[in-house]
């Protein structure tokens, strides 16, 4: 499920898929009979992949400019001639045309244009006559620079923002910082944009401690203040300068695509090269110790607070209190064969079909019981930061030594700052060291695996 509001998760890789069709099918219509067809499919559809993501050709927002799409367009035009006749030459198809050639690459192009701006201009209208596609927004200040952002959200319906409020804070009858945080938490407000100026730094970090910690989008129209020590993401509504408060790599669209690619092929791989033949030889031992299914499913929350159910061999005696109760050393509830799964991980394996579902990834903030993330994100301070992305089966904390049992609040505090530098620092070689990480660890033994 994606957020209600956000940009759909659909529409940017329909897009590629969109765009890769119309690429490959023209070229086996432009083209001779003896063209090599599949070799030209290869190379251009992962050269499309690669410079699409270099050019930002599909990093189109509500708030982009026509003239800035038509720019993308025209820069992903001269990339993409480039591309095609690099084919020719790697391959030798010097036979062809070179006005066959030229009448394919505007061709395709045409087509892509029409495609992409009918699109832009369709979501405008989606959001104008239907109201679909949109933000509910507050502002947090009164002053030119506000006033100017509201007029900009009234008078843009097109970008789909719906504005419910703006709070003058310093206003006698305009209410105070906590009001505007119970009218977000109590209309659904999708973001917060907060005028730096009007804001003193503790208020700031009350607004900031505030988003991170109900899942709330958070942008600043900037000024002076410290803010600008952080690592910010900034951008342009029409004129007016906004600062967002982090970048989550994990957000953009090729970056999805290619961590979802990574957790389904890895996913597959141990489904059907483990799973397959250790399930039966773990089912009988598991059955043989006592009464009791093989699998053991938990809730825990996932992305967007979500709850699904985690899978795992089950490594105790059935008991009323595995929801409650974290596993601790020396557990009694333990077996003898869980033992031996747990030490080793294996029990953690089954998790990799929650990751074919697509409720975890591989790699992530490690989910915790429900019961344990209500209490956690009472008292731990930016806890709820980590559901803006997906759980994972191991994560950046797990192998930095804060694995296993939460024995103190300083442990729950450093899980959570390595799972927040994850999510701001994510890359997929990020993701590789962290599977070998986890391997390497597992294979060693590590003293808190019980």
């Amino acid at each position: 499920m994606f957020k209600k509001g956000r940009f759909s998760g659909y529409l940017r890789p329909f897009s590629y898929v969109i765009d890769l069709t119309t690429i490959n099918v023209l070229a086996y219509m432009c083209f001779s009979d003896n063209f090599q067809i599949l070799n030209f499919v290869f190379f251009t559809s992962i050269a499309w992949v690669l410079v699409s993501f270099r050019s930002s050709f599909y990093e189109i927002y509500r708030f982009t400019e026509v003239v800035k799409i038509v720019s993308l367009i025209g820069k992903q035009l001269v990339l993409f001639s480039l591309i095609v006749f690099a084919f020719f030459g790697l391959y030798n198809e010097l036979e062809n045309d070179p006005k066959t050639t030229l009448e394919y690459i505007a061709l395709v192009f045409l087509l892509i244009s029409i495609f992409k701006l009918a699109i832009y201009y369709f979501l405008k209208k989606f959001r104008i006559l239907l109201r679909g596609n949109y933000r509910n927004t507050v502002i947090i200040g009164k002053n030119k620079k506000t006033d100017q952002l509201e007029r900009f959200f009234n008078d843009n319906l097109e970008f789909g923002y719906q504005h419910q409020k703006t709070f003058h804070i310093r206003g006698k009858d305009d209410g105070s910082l906590q009001d505007c945080f119970d009218f977000v938490l109590s209309n659904e407000v999708d973001e917060i944009y907060a005028s730096i100026g009007e804001l003193t730094n503790k208020e700031l970090l009350e607004t900031i401690d505030f988003a991170d910690n109900n899942l709330k989008i958070l942008k600043f129209l900037p000024d002076n203040k410290e803010i600008y020590t952080k690592k910010l993401d900034f951008t342009y509504y029409g004129l007016l300068p906004i600062l967002s408060l982090r970048k989550i790599p994990i957000e953009d669209p090729f970056s999805k695509f290619i961590k979802r690619a990574f957790d389904i092929v890895l996913s597959l791989l141990i489904i059907v090269g483990v799973l397959s033949w250790l399930t039966p030889i773990l089912g009988v031992l598991i059955k043989l110790e006592g009464k009791g299914p093989v699998f053991f499913k938990q809730k825990r929350n996932g992305l967007d607070y979500k709850e699904f159910y985690c899978y795992k061999y089950r490594s105790m005696k059935p008991n009323p209190n595995a929801d409650l109760h974290q596993i601790s050393k020396g557990d009694p509830r333990v077996t003898r064969i869980g033992n031996v799964i747990r030490k080793t991980s294996l029990d953690e394996l089954p998790q990799f079909i929650n990751v074919l579902k697509g409720e975890m990834s591989v790699v992530g903030p490690r989910p915790h019981m429900v019961s344990h993330t209500l209490m956690y994100a009472e008292r731990i301070d930016k806890f709820m930061v980590r559901h803006f992305i997906k759980p994972g089966i191991t994560g950046l904390a797990q192998v930095s030594g804060f694995r296993g049992e939460v024995e103190d609040d300083n442990h729950i505090i450093n899980r959570v700052k390595y799972d927040i530098f994850y999510l701001e620092n994510w890359s997929l070689l990020l993701d590789i060291k962290i599977v070998f990480q986890t391997i390497y660890n597992a294979l060693r033994g590590e003293e808190k695996a019980y």
